[in-house]
């Protein structure tokens, strides 16, 4: 990453710049540019044209922040004060993102699922999609193929690699569990304990805060990105920064209001700021994200990947940090990187939402046509749709069982009428007695009949 252009703190620049050259820019710099971009110094001055000076354009367009700026409780180094704006621009996303996440009409329309089918079709999908990229980004290199047999057969980790990707499975679930329950040190402890567990470096502790200051944060071409702040201060850090997560922001009976993504997303960032683990700190502030998105009642974000979206452009998600920090701690950069991610991925999440619907739908069409359907519950369907789907699959009564949900009896009832109807082939491993099902070739054409 090429060196980050800082600015001057505005308290500097007023005292050297004539107001003859940044007054009469008042109103022509806002706080984003005619593109609605909040730049920062370092792409700000390329954007100026050549007959007015960059430094008067600059104390404008920060003057013109100013006035909309908001300081939050939070104090970052020597007890500055963290601050963020919201411009029309990041409205108008958030707005989106208000619309395409609410009413849940996209899931529960029609009579597409029940709510076991919408956790079979998208919850545990999209949460191994997660799981598994949140890992991938911190490190994890187990294929994603891989990943998602070891998740959905529930089979034992072999390497840190696939721990890792266990462990945010888990660490999902557990923000799902404990979204009604108030942010407190215990429960950062807990997600950090559960992210990290049998997958952590620097000689750090799962579910422990870091003792001393002998950490640095680099970026993705390894190279020194943030000094974190003392150890000692920790405790202190970390209770405010609970203090301010329970805090009522909703405008309902004060003046203060934050939207829930922003002070999601803030969130977010203090804990990769704080950095109050020796390792595991980008997989613990990705929990607590989502952890306060569904404790607003932000339901759809039980579905939505953010990992993966960082993980393609991670250079932004570095340079969006270290803008907040050379900036005077405005927090706007990183919520604007993060809005931008949000909106991606629950654009995302409906393409999959469609996509799903459309091939169920197209199957429940194509086997109702069958004499043979009339015979099977819907979980055998499902079964054959997975069989036509991977010619060459093998099934067996505890996948089935996790899958879908049910017992092993119901499971193996499931899968012993499909064998007794021809369509999956019952076989015996060498190295168990457990009975193996197998989708045959051809199985596409023999339910057409």
């Amino acid at each position: 990453m090429a060196r980050i252009r800082v600015p001057k703190p505005l308290n500097e620049l007023l005292p050297i710049t004539p107001p003859g050259e940044f007054v009469p820019l008042l109103g022509r710099f806002g706080p984003t540019n005619s593109e609605g971009k909040y730049l920062h110094w370092d792409k700000f001055i390329w954007r100026i044209p050549k007959d007015i000076s960059e430094q008067a354009a600059w104390v404008a367009t920060k003057l013109a922040r100013q006035t909309i700026s908001k300081k939050i409780s939070l104090v970052a180094e020597k007890n500055k004060q963290f601050t963020y704006c919201i411009p029309d621009s990041l409205h108008a996303l958030l707005h989106q993102i208000d619309k395409l996440s609410g009413g849940g009409h996209a899931i529960g329309d029609g009579s597409f699922i029940t709510t076991k089918e919408k956790d079979r079709y998208l919850v545990k999908s999209l949460m191994m999609e997660e799981a598994i990229t949140s890992s991938q980004l911190e490190g994890a290199s187990t294929t994603r193929k891989i990943a998602k047999e070891m998740l959905e057969t529930k089979r034992q980790p072999i390497d840190k690699s696939e721990q890792m990707i266990f462990n945010n499975y888990l660490l999902m679930k557990k923000a799902l569990e404990r979204k009604d329950e108030a942010l407190s040190i215990e429960l950062i402890l807990e997600l950090h304990a559960i992210a990290t567990y049998k997958a952590i470096d620097n000689d750090a502790i799962s579910g422990a805060l870091r003792e001393d200051n002998d950490i640095a944060v680099s970026n993705l071409y390894n190279e020194l990105a943030h000094t974190p702040p003392c150890f000692s201060s920790l405790k202190e850090r970390l209770l405010s920064l609970c203090d301010f997560a329970n805090e009522k922001h909703d405008g309902a009976n004060s003046d203060t209001f934050i939207h829930p993504l922003v002070k999601a997303i803030i969130l977010h960032f203090m804990i990769g700021y704080i950095h109050p683990f020796g390792d595991g700190n980008g997989r613990t502030a990705r929990a607590i994200f989502y952890w306060y998105m569904l404790s607003s009642g932000y339901w759809l974000f039980e579905y939505v990947s953010i990992s993966k979206l960082i993980q393609e452009k991670r250079s932004d998600y570095d340079a969006a940090f270290v803008y907040t920090e050379t900036d005077e701690f405005d927090l706007t950069y990183f919520i604007y990187h993060q809005v931008d991610v949000v909106m991606k991925a629950v654009n995302s999440l409906n393409t999959h939402i469609e996509s799903k619907k459309s091939e169920f739908y197209q199957f429940m069409e194509w086997i109702e046509k069958s004499p043979l359907s009339k015979n099977f519950k819907r979980g055998q369907l499902e079964l054959l749709k997975e069989a036509v789907k991977h010619p060459g699959k093998i099934f067996t009564t505890k996948q089935v069982s996790i899958e879908f949900d049910i017992n092993e009896n119901t499971a193996r009832t499931y899968l012993n009428g499909l064998v007794d109807a021809d369509l999956l082939i019952a076989t015996k491993s060498k190295k168990s007695k457990a009975i193996r099902y197998l989708s045959p070739a051809g199985l596409r054409e023999k339910l057409k009949i």
